[in-house]
């Protein structure tokens, strides 16, 4: 069975708000900004996946990328590959995410993003409540796409 990907709208808030918790994950505004997430779905329309944006002016910060384990790292590529598209559809000037995963940064450099210093971000990052949360974290870092 293949999976595709669609932008998610009002009537997913649910669906995605029990998928983003089961993974743990703060659901906190998704109500705000559906229309800024993207569902990886089978054909029964079970979730496998989701991404999503949280808009904070001209730029957006990645949240809530929860995969199954049956997902690929070709799934990734395309999910963020469909982020990106969303966030030029939504006319964003740049992307920024966070983690604490030092591992991940190669990965994320393949996608075109590049570290930044959090002395440096954006006045429009620091609205955000998990941004707030992120820079309380030690080994926090960022990184930016700009689009």
């Amino acid at each position: 069975m293949a999976d595709f990907i669609r932008y998610a709208g009002a009537d997913d808030r649910e669906r995605l708000t029990i998928f983003l918790d089961q993974a743990k994950l703060n659901t906190d505004g998704l109500e705000h900004s559906i229309d800024y997430f993207l569902i990886m779905e089978n054909e029964e329309r079970e979730v496998r996946a989701t991404l999503g944006i949280e808009p904070l002016g001209k730029v957006g910060l990645l949240r809530s990328l929860v995969m199954t384990k049956e997902m690929s790292e070709n799934d990734l590529f395309i999910l963020f590959e469909q982020i990106l598209r969303l966030a030029r559809e939504k006319q964003l000037q740049s992307l920024y995410l966070s983690s604490n995963k030092r591992a991940s940064i190669a990965f994320f450099q393949m996608l075109g993003f590049e570290e930044v210093d959090k002395k440096s971000l954006p006045e429009e990052l620091y609205v955000s409540d998990h941004v707030k949360h992120i820079l309380t974290v030690d080994n926090s870092f960022f990184l930016k796409l700009s689009i």
